[in-house]
């Protein structure tokens, strides 16, 4: 968890599948905690073909299958599924990259938290990125998700400005 967040957490990622990556991670950790979806983070990379939408969009009810079986993953099948529908909807975005750093102008939103207990769970405009996923045909992609998925991916910079990290981050835009 440590090196998570030193090192992944609050960077700002501009590469297509690591963007699609932590979208599916953080709709694969709705009710469960992240401790458990970041020791399976392997798994889902081998599960799903390291995160290459194109491969992913091709799944068909026998990789479901499939998948149910791999404990390497959350065998939920509704994260499942929407993982391969969300590739499908990934690959009708015109530039995915630009879609998502849209939503922040392409700059990382820079919040100057004291306590991660002052960190809300949901914004303005994760609210507006959830539904205009949603819009689009993606699942699991609730405001408090995407809030979650703007933080991992350094959309916004929610490090404490006690931590590290804070600074760092912000000179990595």
């Amino acid at each position: 968890m440590q090196a998570y967040h030193d090192t992944v957490w609050g960077v700002p990622q501009r590469h297509a599948n690591t963007l699609f990556e932590f979208l599916t991670l953080e709709g694969a950790q709705a009710g469960l905690s992240w401790r458990t979806i970041l020791l399976k983070r392997d798994g889902y990379r081998s599960a799903f073909a390291d995160f290459d939408v194109n491969v992913v969009a091709t799944f068909t009810d026998a990789d479901v299958e499939r998948l149910m079986l791999d404990g390497s993953i959350v065998r939920n099948r509704l994260k499942i599924t929407s993982t391969i529908e969300n590739a499908r909807a990934w690959l009708q975005l015109d530039d995915p990259v630009d879609f998502v750093w849209g939503f922040v102008d392409g700059v990382p939103a820079r919040n100057r938290w004291g306590t991660m207990s002052d960190v809300p769970a949901s914004t303005v405009v994760s609210d507006r990125m959830s539904k205009e996923l949603k819009r689009r045909g993606f699942r699991f992609v609730g405001t408090t998700i995407c809030y979650a998925y703007m933080q991992a991916c350094g959309l916004v910079n929610d490090h404490p400005v006690s931590c590290f990290r804070h600074d760092e981050c912000a000179g990595l835009v």
